[in-house]
């Protein structure tokens, strides 16, 4: 954790009451932390600690841009952060997770190293799908993934609004499908066992 230790909060040492830290999150935080999501982004925190007794809470305000793969053509992609957390540190004896907003840190250390938590406060703050607008999207990419998509009208997925990229695919009841002779074998059976 050397690369990270901008982000040890010594609790320890923290008089009662009311503490501010800044920090700012770019390209290298993401690269040196090596997560999966995130690799590229500027991101602004700050972080409020207010210390009573042997408890500390911490609220952070994180606010920035990170980049990540779009869903459909695998271009990165801006995605704008505005999060506000909270995590609350207890003295214990040894390292332990309450929940997701309770920690427990040895007494002894006093500190606690908040690289990971920044990391997964933003993770958590992306959206689940992220695709470019209506026409933003890598052309040749579209181009291919049209080309290699079958898609049902009735799935009721929006995913495709770029008309660069989706046709309908319609499926002419007139035509003859070819079928594996073994499952009309089967369809057979079914049908006299329904009759």
């Amino acid at each position: 954790m050397g690369k990270f230790k901008l982000y040890n909060v010594d609790l320890k040492n923290l008089t009662p009451g009311i503490h501010e830290f800044e920090y700012l999150l770019e390209n290298k935080f993401f690269v040196d932390i090596d997560g999966d999501q995130v690799q590229k982004g500027k991101v602004k925190v700050h972080l409020t600690v207010k210390r009573s007794s042997m408890m500390f809470e911490m609220n952070f305000q994180i606010e920035g841009v990170v980049m990540v793969p779009c869903d459909r053509c695998l271009d990165d992609m801006e995605i704008p952060i505005d999060t506000h957390n909270r995590l609350v540190v207890k003295f214990g004896k040894e390292y332990a997770e309450e929940s997701d907003e309770v920690v427990v840190i040895p007494e002894d250390e006093g500190a606690i190293n908040l690289a990971w938590f920044l990391y997964e406060f933003i993770a958590l703050a992306i959206p689940m799908k992220h695709v470019h607008a209506p026409g933003k999207c890598n052309k040749t990419m579209s181009s291919k993934l049209k080309k290699h998509t079958a898609r049902s009208t009735e799935d009721g997925d929006e995913e495709y609004e770029d008309d660069s990229v989706e046709e309908d695919i319609t499926i002419d009841d007139d035509v003859p499908v070819a079928t594996d002779p073994r499952w009309d074998g089967l369809k057979g059976l079914l049908e006299n066992d329904n009759n």
